[in-house]
């Protein structure tokens, strides 16, 4: 599986983003997927995960409630809706498959990752 994340950019604290994980090859319905990101002097973290169904999703603490995780098989897409941004919210954001982990070594494909700059 190939990812392709798309969809950051520079956006006002209080504003929205919506993410987008293409994924190449037929496959992309039987794999969890994650969002993790890396700000800047950082480590990776996890962002959110779903269920190659769709059906179960999970949350970091930090973006609980603002963001939200979801997914179009018949697209081969993943997406990352995230509201209510907040300057600390600035990292560059990667799609990745193969889990539904908190945990990036438990992930088997990665994007490349896009860069989200919320200003104050």
């Amino acid at each position: 599986v190939q990812l392709q994340a798309s969809g950051g950019g520079l956006v006002q604290a209080g504003g929205s983003l919506r993410l987008s994980c293409a994924a190449s090859g037929r496959t992309f319905s039987s794999y969890n997927m994650g969002w993790f990101r890396q700000a800047p002097g950082k480590e990776r973290e996890f962002v959110a995960s779903i269920a190659w169904g769709g059906g179960s999703t999970d949350y970091a603490d930090s973006v609980k409630g603002r963001f939200t995780i979801s997914r179009d098989n018949a697209k081969n897409t993943a997406y990352l809706q995230m509201n209510s941004l907040k300057p600390e919210d600035t990292a560059v954001y990667y799609c990745a498959a193969g889990s539904r982990s908190r945990r990036q070594n438990d992930y088997r494909y990665w994007g490349q990752g896009t860069q989200v700059t919320v200003s104050s």
